[in-house]
């Protein structure tokens, strides 16, 4: 039996540091997730915000259209940090152009 830690299916945490929103989103964003993956973000006051998708393991429509709202409420100060997963969804739904997306 083992008795190992199982990892979230989903997590979304929050650290401010002066004007900057840095959130961490972890697992699945769907249609049960994005909107609180998208509340995390707009929780806290800020003027730019990063939003580290690199630990998401599926991405879909609903997680797109969070994100596009996000980085329409913040042009230009979102950056998006996106994991192998993302970064092939969002390529498919023609967003890999986007100025806030850092694909590594």
């Amino acid at each position: 039996m083992d008795q190992g830690v199982t990892p979230p299916v989903f997590s979304a945490s929050a650290e401010i540091d002066g004007d900057h929103l840095r959130v961490v989103v972890v697992g699945e964003v769907d249609m049960a997730t994005a909107d609180t993956m998208l509340q995390t973000a707009l929780r806290e006051p800020a003027e730019r915000i990063t939003l580290d998708l690199r630990a998401v393991t599926f991405f879909d429509s609903a997680a797109i259209h969070a994100l596009v709202r996000l980085a329409q409420q913040f042009p230009g100060t979102l950056t998006v940090l996106p994991s192998r997963q993302v970064d092939r969804v969002l390529a498919i739904a023609g967003l890999s152009d986007q100025s806030w997306l850092h694909s590594a």
